[in-house]
């Protein structure tokens, strides 16, 4: 590892631990030629996954805007911020490990009102009528219908 103060290629390892909830290794080198020491972070290095959006753009998956999605369908209701979080996490780490490098915004779409739906189903009819674009009161009603059905199963 280069030294940041004198470019020298060469440190030592003086400690290392977890960080970021055990994604990284954080340590602490010194410099074997001008003994100042400076802090580094390793992490396992991971493909982009690219989402292709509705008019057939593509950007890379970018985990605050599927939580950006999720706060705003949940506002004013009683969905703890950290378990949005969690399925924001879950949703990438889903992602990363799939063989596909490519995923469309629906499947994105999909997989959040999944989660959502056991969090809080009024987010999810708000988050689903954004999503899926209910274009007039029946096919809102429609979505509601089903997730009563499944209440009344349950």
């Amino acid at each position: 590892m280069k030294c940041p103060y004198c470019g020298y290629n060469e440190s030592k390892v003086i400690d290392s631990r977890p960080a970021e909830e055990n994604n990284s290794i954080r340590r602490r080198r010194e410099c074997l030629s001008c003994a100042r020491r400076f802090t580094t972070y390793e992490t396992v290095e991971s493909l982009p996954v690219m989402v292709v959006k509705k008019d057939g753009s593509r950007q890379t998956f970018d985990r605050g805007k599927v939580l950006g999605g999720m706060i705003r369908a949940c506002e004013k209701r009683p969905a703890p911020l950290a378990s949005l979080e969690k399925i924001a996490a879950e949703i990438e780490r889903d992602l990363q490990s799939s063989i596909e490098r490519e995923v469309s915004t629906q499947s994105i779409g999909e997989r959040v009102m999944e989660r959502l739906r056991s969090i809080d189903q009024v987010a999810y009819v708000r988050f689903a009528s954004v999503y899926r674009e209910f274009k007039d009161i029946d096919t809102f009603m429609e979505e509601l219908s089903k997730l009563l059905a499944e209440k009344d199963q349950h």
